[in-house]
Parts: C-alpha cells; sequence; structure tokens
C-alpha cells in the first residue's frame, strides 16, 4: 500500500513538473511571438471586447472587409492582398474576435452571430459603409452571418475557401483543438499546447497547405508565429467547437440569404471541400469558381487569381459604396 502511495505521488509530481515547464515555456513562447510580430493597427472596443484592424486605401473607395480563417489573424491578408487591392478600394482586414490583437470576454462570443455582430459594430465605429465580405475559410461562415442579421449593409460577398455547411468530421489537421471542456481546454492551453505546437509545425502546416508548400516566412510576413501563445489556442479551441456546432442551424438559414457574391476554392483543398462547401450554395445565387492545383490557403499561395476574384465581385456589387439604402 505504501508502495502504491509513493508511486501515485511520484506520478501527481511528474505531471506538476511537466505542466510547471510547459507553463514557463508558453509563457517565453508568447512574449517572443509577440516581439517577433507586434500588433500593426489599431483597436476600437465592442460590446464583449476589441477588434483589431488595419486599413488601407482610400476611404471614399469600395470597402473590403477581409475576416481571416480559423487559427489565422489578419496578416493572412496583409502578407500578398491589402496592399494590392488598396490600390483602387478602400481595405479593412480585421482579426476575428480572440484571435490576433483582437479580444473577447468569454466562450459565449465564440459563436458565429456574436463573432459577426462584434465585426459589425467595429465596422459601424469605423464609419464603414456598402461592405464586399472576403472571408476566409471559417472567416466565410462569419463574412455569411454577417449577411444573414445585416444584409443592408453587405454590398457583396468573395468568399474564399469558405466554411459554408457542416463538414461531418473535423478535419485531422485541427482535430487536437476539439476539446468541449473549458477548464480542459484552458490547462492545456496555458502548458502544453505551445510546446507540442513547436514540435508538430512542420507537419500541420504541410496537412493546411497541402498540395502546395508553405512560405518560409510564413511564421513572419504572415503572422503564423502569434500562433505560438496560449490564447490563440483557447481561441482557435472555442471556434472548432462553436463553429461545427453552429454552422447546420446557419446554413438552415441560407434560404433568406439577400446578397450576391461568389466562392473561390483551390480545386485540391485538403481542408474543405468544393463540393460540399462551395456547390451546395449555388442554389442561393452565389456561384463558385474552382482553382487547379491550389489548396486551402489560396490567400497566400494564389494571390493573383484571389485579386481577380475579389475585384471581380467588387465590380458587380449591387450598389456604389457611399450611398446608402
Amino acid at each position: 500500500m505504501q508502495t502504491l502511495l509513493i508511486l501515485l505521488l511520484l506520478i501527481v509530481a511528474a505531471i506538476a513538473l511537466v505542466l510547471l515547464w510547459g507553463w514557463r515555456t508558453t509563457r517565453q513562447a508568447a512574449r517572443e511571438a509577440e516581439r517577433i510580430m507586434p500588433r500593426q493597427g489599431k483597436t476600437v472596443e465592442v460590446a464583449g471586447g476589441t477588434i483589431h484592424y488595419v486599413q488601407a486605401g482610400d476611404p471614399a473607395k469600395q470597402a473590403l472587409v477581409m475576416i481571416h480563417g480559423l487559427s489565422g489573424q489578419l496578416q493572412h491578408f496583409t502578407y500578398a492582398l491589402v496592399d494590392r487591392l488598396a490600390q483602387d478600394h478602400h481595405v479593412i482586414a480585421v482579426d476575428r474576435p480572440g484571435c490576433g490583437y483582437s479580444t473577447r470576454d468569454g466562450e459565449k462570443l465564440a459563436t458565429l452571430p456574436e463573432q459577426a455582430r462584434m465585426i459589425g459594430e467595429a465596422l459601424d465605429k469605423l464609419g464603414v459603409r456598402d461592405w464586399v465580405l472576403v472571408g476566409h475559410s471559417l472567416g466565410g461562415a462569419v463574412s455569411l452571418a454577417l449577411a444573414l442579421d445585416r444584409p443592408r449593409d453587405v454590398a457583396g460577398l468573395a468568399l474564399l475557401a469558405p466554411l459554408t455547411h457542416p463538414v461531418g468530421t473535423t478535419p485531422a489537421a485541427f482535430k487536437p483543438l476539439e476539446i468541449r471542456a473549458a477548464w480542459l481546454r484552458r490547462l492545456i492551453g496555458h502548458t502544453i499546447a505551445v510546446p507540442i505546437a513547436r514540435r508538430t509545425a512542420k507537419a500541420t502546416l504541410d496537412a493546411v497547405f497541402a498540395p502546395e508548400p508553405w512560405p518560409e516566412d510564413f511564421l513572419t510576413r504572415a503572422g503564423g508565429a502569434l500562433g505560438l501563445r496560449p490564447q490563440a489556442f483557447i481561441t482557435a479551441s472555442e471556434d472548432v467547437v462553436h463553429a461545427t456546432g453552429g454552422i447546420g442551424a446557419q446554413a438552415a438559414r441560407y434560404r433568406h440569404l439577400d446578397v450576391s457574391g461568389a466562392i473561390l476554392f483551390g480545386a485540391e483543398d485538403p481542408i474543405l471541400l468544393p463540393t460540399q462547401q462551395g456547390v451546395p450554395m449555388k442554389r442561393y445565387g452565389i456561384r463558385q469558381e474552382v482553382l487547379p492545383g491550389h489548396g486551402h490557403m489560396i490567400p497566400i499561395t494564389a494571390p493573383d487569381a484571389c485579386e481577380e476574384f475579389i475585384r471581380s465581385v467588387a465590380i458587380s456589387t449591387r450598389m456604389p459604396a457611399g450611398l446608402g439604402r
């Protein structure tokens, strides 16, 4: 009995040491990430948190609002697209609530309607009107939530590899994020998630970018280093749980969708299938285009095609910027 007790105490002590090591390593990694990728833009306060954004171009031009995907940040758009599009548009790229340098006050704000509300409130405070929403992946689902809830404010939808319908099973690259217990999510996020992410980063990026290579400057220029922070893991886990739980209810509302637009998918997307996410949207007036040979991360890997696609949607919007509805 005494031997068993000693063994249990040793196991508990070992676990405690691992968690302590993970906590210290995580804090160091978070500081280093913020040193490498400091805040680029400004923040605006909204109910439930703050929205960090960068903007470029002429505010009198058509507004393009860019919303990134799961485990991402606005640098996915500043990487290649913002400066190009800002030549003749007013471009606003946002960190989704809880991502990058945006904040949200709790898990209840991870739902698609709440994320959409917070971004919409930020745009209201910035005085931006008649948005063409450019949403990538999960950002596409948030864009659709905005279009459903505020159709008079949305001029069009230019969706890049968007989540639109239930996927059945969470993609393997994001399966480790599917943690439903909030306490466990926070414990892992503040201890072992970041050290594990460092070791598995290459394999994860290989899977997310497949069949294309990921750029060597992804951690810096594309903001990937910001994912090495505890809040990034916690936010992404909440997003996975609430997106998978809420996208079905949102899809049931698409019959009321009153905003035109289009979808661009990589034909070889391993994360979200064009046949499951793009094709069904045709019945709601959202056309689809497909890029042969490309995968999921087309804002980074196919900027020329994305720029042309976004411009085509912006040109076809139903009302010029500034006229209101």
